[in-house]
């Protein structure tokens, strides 16, 4: 037994199982008939009901996952950054507040100069027509007040009142307290690359109409689905065409970012897909969706009422322990440390990049939508200027002639 974790990968080497079976299989005529000539197979074999009167299966040495193969995403512009930091409910309830604070200093304002014209009507009656254009020209100014506080940019209360000062001051503290938990939430979404994956778990698969499942012909997975097992999973592999490809390598090739295809396998082949991918293309295109799908173990394989059946169990458990399994894994397969096939954690770097233009984008678009309106306005205000003056010309012409007129006749 103190050999065990040092003969049986010459076993493997000792034993013909079938190149073609490269994933967990339930064990087929030709598996049996090695375990009838020799004492140990070592296999990745799922154990089952089916062939336990036959053979004694071992705990399980390798555990493992099924998951999907996806294409690494590709960072995008971030144009929504600049509404992120608040959720709509946010930014409707910001709305009516606008709008309510500028109704309410509207009417305070009116009310407030209409109690002062009663209070004190002779000195009212002597202001000046100038004045009383004045006074009531301030009063549609609250609205740059209250757009100057939100925008940091601040403003003269129009009123000395104070009712009128109490809802101004409630307003600039609102104003800053949102203005606050903007800015400072903004950055976080600014700096932060768009990179969504395709899909996160099973559940977007299903849910997601424009996703397409690949399963491999020849693999376990597609026998358990075609045992009517994951009836959605089937159904949406049915309605997919090529849903099924001939081996790893066409698989692996058929996940690309364009095609939306997603592959299920076992996670230590998909891993197995990334590394080659990498070593052929010096980049990774490829990795494993963040969600496993099911779990599978695998077990050695004896010959019924094996004496070494009580053995293998306890090498097993001392392997496990030793965690020796898990060492050949990563000895025998290596990941390339640039390319785990692990999604994207977004953990901090302490490698600090500029910010690019797709950070930013959503701050330009909103730069030029703003540049947009205020040509639009003054093209709008050059216009309705032109026709003011043109109709005062024609005015001032229409005056002009019958003066004219009466010249020539005296």
């Amino acid at each position: 037994m103190s050999l065990l974790p040092f003969l049986i990968i010459p076993i493997w080497f000792f034993i013909s199982i079938p190149s073609s079976s490269s994933m967990p299989n339930t064990l087929n005529g030709q598996h049996l008939r090695v375990i009838w000539e020799s004492d140990l197979l070592v296999h990745d074999t799922i154990a089952n009901f089916q062939y336990n009167p036959v053979v004694d299966f071992t705990l399980p040495w390798i555990y493992a996952h099924y998951a999907f193969l996806i294409p690494v995403p590709d960072e995008s512009a971030n144009i929504n950054a600049v509404v992120k930091p608040f959720q709509w409910p946010v930014w409707l309830g910001l709305g009516i507040s606008i709008v309510c604070v500028i109704a309410v200093l509207n009417l305070m304002q009116r009310y407030l100069q209409y109690r002062s014209v009663i209070e004190t009507p002779s000195r009212s009656n002597d202001n000046s027509p100038t004045e009383k254009i004045i006074t009531k020209g301030e009063t549609g100014k609250q609205y740059l007040y209250v757009f100057g506080n939100l925008l940091s940019q601040g403003g003269a209360c129009l009123s000395k009142r104070l009712p009128y000062r109490l809802v101004a001051g409630v307003w600039t503290l609102a104003a800053f307290i949102f203005v606050q938990a903007y800015t400072s939430t903004l950055f976080t979404y600014v700096v932060t690359p768009i990179s969504e994956p395709l899909i996160d778990s099973v559940y977007d698969v299903v849910n997601n109409g424009d996703i397409n499942l690949l399963v491999r012909e020849t693999g376990f997975m597609n026998t358990l689905l075609s045992a009517s097992l994951f009836g959605k999973l089937r159904t949406k592999m049915d309605s997919f065409p090529n849903s099924k490809c001939g081996s790893m390598s066409a698989c692996a090739e058929a996940v690309k970012p364009e095609s939306k295809t997603v592959f299920l396998e076992a996670n230590v082949y998909l891993q197995d897909a990334i590394r080659k991918d990498f070593k052929k293309t010096g980049k990774c295109n490829l990795q494993i969706a963040k969600e496993e799908f099911i779990a599978i173990m695998s077990t050695l394989v004896l010959q019924k009422n094996s004496p070494y059946t009580q053995s293998m169990q306890q090498g097993v458990l001392n392997l496990q322990e030793i965690g020796l399994v898990n060492f050949w894994d990563t000895w025998f397969r290596p990941m390339p440390p640039q390319c785990t096939g692990e999604p994207q954690t977004g953990k901090k770097s302490n490698k600090l990049s500029p910010l690019s233009l797709k950070n930013l984008t959503g701050a330009f678009v909103v730069l030029s939508v703003g540049l947009s309106l205020s040509l639009l306005a003054f093209l709008g205000e050059k216009i309705v200027s032109r026709r003011e003056q043109f109709r005062i010309r024609k005015d001032n012409k229409m005056r002009q002639v019958p003066n004219n007129l009466i010249e020539v006749s005296s």
